[in-house]
């Protein structure tokens, strides 16, 4: 549909246009977000500092809300970077003196986030931690989602 000289531009063929080209705009800026975000990923993984090692007490379940996950030492002194969200729907759960819980659909973890009682069916995702020179730094880029609670997920100094 090319315009001549002799051809006026309707109102129809004008937005017809405009509706094209912005749909245009709007896949390659989609594709190239799409392309950059991956290669951002891949660039840096993003640590976050929890604090020294010797500031947990064993047996402590620590949130970092901010981070969304909490920071479990457990009484063998082994550490747990566990996620905030709820693996049912995604809700925020809540630490209590047994585990987790999700206030939204009443799934229960216990304190290695392995569930209790449905609808969630899996384990809540867990962080990578590594301790440098006695200071706790938990990986967000990379959430681990886990069938089963195993003794190797524990991180120890």
């Amino acid at each position: 549909m090319g315009f001549t000289k002799n051809k006026k531009i309707t109102r129809r063929n004008f937005f017809k246009g405009l509706i094209i080209s912005l749909v245009g705009f709007e896949l390659i800026y989609v594709i190239l977000g799409l392309s950059k975000n991956k290669t951002a990923g891949k660039k840096k993984a993003s640590l976050f500092f929890a604090g020294k090692i010797s500031s947990f007490q064993n047996d402590q379940i620590y949130p970092f809300s901010s981070q969304k996950f909490y920071l479990s030492k457990f009484k063998d002194s082994g550490l747990l970077a566990i996620s905030t969200k709820c693996t049912h729907l995604g809700c925020m759960i809540q630490a209590n003196s047994n585990g987790f819980v999700c206030p939204c659909h009443a799934s229960s973890f216990n304190k290695y986030g392995e569930v209790l009682s449905p609808p969630a069916t899996r384990p809540l995702d867990i962080f990578p931690i590594e301790i440098k020179n006695g200071l706790i730094m938990v990986n967000l880029n990379s959430p681990i989602k886990r069938k089963i609670f195993d003794k190797s997920q524990l991180t120890y100094s």
